[in-house]
């Protein structure tokens, strides 16, 4: 399952690289960086990134606020200072976004490719950004937290990816925004050593048993026993217990598990 997903993601991320980050965005910001071109006037065609001011700096007309406009806006406000200072008659402006700035979203933890990503004017969801990001690794948990919101208004969200795509219900694929953050941890997992085929680090399933981590681990070496099977836990104190462990038992994150060797 966790191998379609990531495939799903990534096949995703493939095609969102392309057109979807090429769309104009709505809304000019600072940061963003655009070319301006004059219909008939390639003197003035001027290639600026906007400024934490909210402004560029424009042949004829010197500073000129974008920050909050619309590339439509943008592209009247700069017409009509060049008719009212009256350099053209009839400007016809024409303003491209070229490197998208003041939209972004954090994707932090257990993704390919972590960082920073710009929003275009379209709707991107959860799982479209983890597909730009590259998808999640082999080491990345089930559940990816999302946090949303400005400073002192922020809103925790913990969204179950593989159980979204199992259930088919797609509510919980949020729509992401400008300023939010993304955070894939590190799954959970467990250790098992001793008279076992294949001792080591393995990643913890929800609901995993005892007789369930044996077999990830390959199984008891022919001198393994599952009587006096044992768990090192730690406690609430941070503090490491040994206790008896049943096959029927679940497993913990951090769990270590040992298998003694038979006696007889």
């Amino acid at each position: 399952m966790r191998a379609r997903l990531c495939f799903i993601l990534l096949f995703a991320g493939t095609l969102l690289a392309g057109p979807a980050l090429a769309q104009p965005s709505e809304v000019l910001g600072d940061g963003d960086s655009v070319r301006i071109t004059v219909f008939q006037n390639p003197d003035l065609t001027t290639e600026t990134r906007i400024s934490e001011r909210g402004t560029i700096s424009f042949p004829l007309l010197g500073e000129v606020a974008l920050a909050g406009l619309t590339r439509a806006a943008a592209e009247a406000r700069i017409a009509a200072r060049l008719k009212d200072g009256k350099f053209i008659l009839n400007p016809q402006v024409g303003v491209e976004l070229v490197t998208v700035r003041s939209r972004q979203v954090s994707v932090l933890g257990e993704v390919a490719r972590p960082g920073r990503y710009p929003l275009d004017g379209a709707r991107i969801t959860l799982t479209d950004v983890i597909a730009l990001a590259g998808g999640i690794t082999q080491q990345g948990a089930d559940t990816v937290t999302v946090v949303t919101g400005g400073q002192g208004d922020s809103k925790r969200i913990e969204v179950n990816l593989p159980a979204m795509y199992r259930s088919g219900n797609f509510s919980r694929d949020i729509e992401v925004r400008s300023g939010d953050s993304i955070y894939v941890p590190r799954a959970p997992v467990f250790y098992i050593y001793g008279e076992v085929r294949r001792a080591g680090m393995y990643r913890l399933e929800p609901g995993m048993t005892v007789a369930q981590a044996l077999s990830v681990g390959g199984g008891l070496t022919d001198r393994g026993t599952e009587r006096g099977l044992a768990i090192r836990r730690k406690a609430s104190d941070g503090k490491a217990h040994e206790i008896e462990a049943r096959l029927s038992a679940r497993v913990e994150p951090d769990d270590v598990i040992y298998v003694k060797e038979s006696l007889f």
